[in-house]
């Protein structure tokens, strides 16, 4: 995988359709800031969670068509959600109009068929597994993982379901089903997906909620070893005949080395360090932690992919290991301070996630700072990734929060732009300055494979360099004043 830059968008973040991109990319003030576009699974047929419960991997086509696709001109990013698929797909709706005798029967999982040794039979239709065997259980939500399916006969089946789930009327319902990797038919429809996502021009594959898919009574069922390894294994033996590139992505406290286990079993892994990591050494004045964790990723030679803001919010979670306890709380502090929302796992306090947020609105709206933060981001040792309203200097959108309701704080970052709040933007000191330091990172030598990272620093003051052969690159950094200088050989 290149170490140059990539855009992430949905495909309707700008001017409504994925025409609205194509059109940003082609913009001579963007032309050669990009070398990779990343887009998220709305531009499938999905129905939840803006795209992350896939209905169908063929294109959502009012979002956008082959044609546009073919029009990018840049490497492709495209996820594949392992772990579940919505209700709504063909799959679960077979099951739904044919009971018993769908084709499609084992494709996700039956609950009481999991659990039958392990539990007991309760009078609401479900087996409650025995309590040994949920103790060391990870569980997103409250309750037991479950959704009592209606089947044509009258009957009720529980179905596993890790994440969202709704029952709107009798035999209507929204959610993603977990899918079953003892099926056959699982293993068939990996296939033919990793087949159409290359048909699309795909290159990079994000592997969504891959942590989930094994499962197995009495194990944590997040990252299950080696079962989750042998899992990804399979998948690159599928991956390897389209030349396609996998990129898992799990959110992970870094004192449990996750990140270091996806590199050593031959992966780029997701920097998700980085963005509290700068928060905290631009708001605390000083690159101590940051520079610590530049100081892993060369000794341990982690292959990352690394951002600011991205469509979730700015994890913290994973900072725990790496920054103490308190720190991270007082980042929380600051951002929340600002507009932000702190998501929690299960509602319990302490257990916090992640925060939603704008990169932009986390740094108090200060141009100077989120122009530090992005020199800093790109002198980083990774392929960078760069969420589409940074670049903008978007700012916490309160009201779509407000008209999304109950669990819509991520839309605080999600605001859809028109092509003429783009165009707009593209005459600021605030993208235009960000738009040179991502050519800059593109086209210079001293990035190029192979390049030698040397960081050194102390209080507030950093630097880092990157030599390669004749050719250097220099960035000086005061956390302070947010003031920083680049000097280069040509």
């Amino acid at each position: 995988m290149n170490n140059k830059a990539m855009l992430n968008v949905y495909p309707d973040s700008i001017g409504g359709n994925l025409k609205g991109t194509v059109a940003f990319l082609q913009n001579t003030a963007v032309e050669g800031a990009f070398h990779n576009l990343y887009i998220l699974p709305s531009i499938y047929n999905s129905d939840l969670d803006r795209g992350f419960s896939v209905i169908s991997y063929d294109l959502n086509e009012n979002l956008a068509t082959k044609e546009d696709l073919q029009n990018l001109h840049v490497g492709l990013k495209l996820d594949f959600v392992l772990n579940h698929a919505s209700v709504q797909s063909p799959q679960f709706q077979d099951i739904l109009a044919h009971g018993n005798h769908s084709h499609y029967k084992d494709f996700f999982i039956n609950w009481n068929t999991f659990w039958a040794d392990y539990g007991h039979m309760t009078d609401k239709g479900y087996i409650q597994p025995d309590p040994q065997y949920l103790e060391g259980m990870y569980l997103r939500k409250e309750g037991l993982p479950i959704l009592m399916v209606e089947m044509p006969d009258g009957t009720e089946v529980p179905y596993w379901n890790t994440f969202y789930q709704q029952k709107i009327s009798r035999r209507k319902y929204l959610g993603q089903m977990d899918l079953n990797i003892h099926s056959p038919l699982v293993w068939d429809f990996y296939e033919n997906t990793l087949e159409k996502l290359a048909s699309y021009g795909g290159s990079i594959i994000r592997l969504d909620a891959f942590a989930y898919a094994a499962k197995q009574p009495g194990a944590r069922n997040f990252l299950n070893e080696p079962e989750t390894w042998n899992i990804l294994k399979r998948i690159r033996l599928m991956a390897d005949k389209y030349n396609l590139q996998l990129l898992p992505e799990i959110h992970a406290e870094y004192r449990e080395k996750v990140h270091e286990k996806i590199c050593k079993e031959g992966y780029t892994t997701y920097d998700f360090f980085l963005p509290g990591l700068l928060i905290h050494a631009i708001e605390k004045r000083n690159g101590e932690y940051l520079i610590k964790w530049i100081h892993d990723i060369q000794q341990k030679e982690l292959k990352t992919v690394n951002m600011l803001g991205c469509h979730d919010g700015i994890p913290l979670l994973d900072l725990r290991g790496l920054l103490p306890d308190d720190e991270i709380d007082e980042t929380i502090a600051i951002i929340v301070s600002r507009g932000g929302y702190v998501k929690n796992v299960q509602s319990k306090k302490k257990m916090y996630y992640q925060v939603n947020a704008t990169y932009f609105s986390a740094l108090g709206e200060n141009e100077n700072k989120m122009l530090l933060a992005r020199a800093l981001q790109l002198f980083m040792p990774g392929k960078p990734q760069v969420w589409y309203l940074d670049l903008f200097g978007g700012k916490n959108d309160m009201e779509a929060v407000r008209l999304a309701g109950e669990g819509g704080h991520k839309e605080i970052n999600r605001t859809n732009l028109s092509n003429e709040q783009v165009n707009r933007a593209l005459k600021t000191n605030l993208t235009l300055k960000q738009l040179e330091l991502l050519r800059f990172r593109n086209t210079h030598p001293a990035f190029e494979e192979g390049a030698v990272l040397t960081v050194t620093g102390e209080g507030s003051q950093i630097s880092l360099v990157w030599n390669h052969g004749k050719h250097m690159a220099r960035l000086d950094a005061d956390l302070y004043t947010h003031i920083y200088t680049i000097t280069k050989t040509s």
